[in-house]
Formats: C-alpha cells, sequence, structure tokens
C-alpha cells in the first residue's frame, strides 16, 4: 500500500512538472518577444527619451543614467540601467538606498519620472542585451541577493524583469519577504498568458492606480530593514 501510494506521488509530481513545462514559454520564443517589444518601444520612445535626458542634464550635475550592478539569472551580475531621479551620488546621503515619498534628494524631473512609472524604462536596453525580460522577479542589488536563503534564491532561476507578479500585487506596499514568496509562486507558474496578464496588470497598477510606488510608512524599505 505504501509502495503504491509512492508510485501514485511520483506520478503525480513528475505529471505536474510536465504540466509547468508545457505552459513555460520557450526560450527562443520569450527571447524573439523580448527582443521585439523592447526594439519597438525604444524607437517609439527614442524622442522622449532625448527629452527626458536633456531635462535631467539641465537641472542637475550627474549623468543621465543611473547605473547599478544587480543580480540577473542565476545570480551572474549585470549593469542594469535607469534615467536617474536624485542627485548624482545620492546613495550617499540621507536614507541611502531607502527613499522616502518627499525625499530632498530627489530631483524635480526625477519626481515626475517616479510619478508616472517611467524612470525605469531604460531597462529596455538591459531586455535587448538578453540581461533581463519583459515579466520576471526585479533584479535585486548584489548585496542584497548574497542575503538570499537557497529558497529565495530560486527567485533568480529565471531572468529578472522589467515588471513582475510581485510589482502587480502589492509592490512597496508588501514586506521583502512577502514579494519573495510572489516571486517563487511565480518562477514555479511562468507561462504566456501569466506575463500578458501581468504586463496588463501592470498599466493599471503603475500608469493608472498608480499604488505601492512608497512603503506603508512612506518610505521604500531596503531588504533586511
Amino acid at each position: 500500500m505504501l509502495a503504491e501510494n509512492l508510485r501514485l506521488e511520483h506520478e503525480h509530481d513528475t505529471k505536474r512538472v510536465g504540466e509547468l513545462a508545457n505552459r513555460r514559454l520557450h526560450p527562443a520564443v520569450e527571447r524573439f518577444i523580448d527582443i521585439a517589444i523592447s526594439s519597438l518601444v525604444l524607437l517609439a520612445l527614442a524622442v522622449p527619451f532625448a527629452l527626458i535626458g536633456l531635462a535631467i542634464k539641465l537641472e542637475s550635475r550627474g549623468p543621465v543614467f543611473y547605473c547599478q550592478h544587480r543580480a540577473g539569472k542565476n545570480g551572474k551580475p549585470f549593469k542594469m540601467v535607469k534615467f536617474r531621479t536624485m542627485v548624482d551620488g545620492a546613495e550617499h546621503l540621507g536614507l541611502g538606498f531607502e527613499v522616502a515619498q518627499n525625499d530632498s534628494r530627489i530631483t524635480r524631473t526625477g519626481n515626475l519620472l517616479r510619478a508616472l512609472s517611467i524612470d525605469e524604462l531604460p531597462q529596455l536596453f538591459n531586455i535587448l542585451k538578453g540581461e533581463m525580460s519583459l515579466v520576471g522577479p526585479r533584479p535585486a542589488r548584489l548585496d542584497q541577493a548574497e542575503m538570499f536563503t537557497p529558497e529565495e534564491k530560486g527567485r533568480m532561476l529565471v531572468k529578472p524583469g522589467l515588471t513582475g507578479w510581485a510589482q502587480v500585487n502589492g509592490r512597496n506596499l508588501i514586506t521583502w519577504k512577502e514579494r519573495i514568496q510572489l516571486d517563487l509562486w511565480y518562477v514555479s507558474h511562468e507561462s504566456f498568458w501569466l506575463n500578458l496578464k501581468i504586463v496588463l496588470m501592470t498599466v493599471w497598477v503603475a500608469f493608472i492606480a498608480r499604488s505601492g510606488q512608497h512603503g506603508p510608512e512612506g518610505v521604500t524599505r531596503d531588504y533586511g530593514a
């Protein structure tokens, strides 16, 4: 009886793995979608990007883009890029990597970019380079990734994304532990239809409801805080 139960359990697990594999996008198809969409969006936003870059340069000293090393798929480091929304060297001032709702380090242009949720759009270049995908867990800093438990490192089994399941289910309003659990759920359930759902939900959360930009106390907390 015990042997029969173990056999049935094994068959169920094998079937479950097969179902997940069938739902998951083929890497070549996912890569084609990433390249096609990111290329089209970058072409469409070429002029707005140039105007944003000019506004950033005119308002404060420093580069147009803020670059930071992040942990990619399987923990491989890459340089993530975004529009600079704070004064140059902001991570060495005030709250460091944490950001308050009315943080004095944020520039006027940066406030607008954050309010419109477009400061992360330069990561489309990371997607073109194959370092990120349109959908996936948000890339953690290298020091954050080093603190992950073996289970939590499972979120790095896929490419990090411009948006993700945790981003549309609370974003900064939920704790890091909750975000990581949502990311792990996504890794186990990734599919074309789930990715499409996340993209559509992102439009609502980021551009219409504009929720979750800051933590429940008005501060975006760092991992482990």
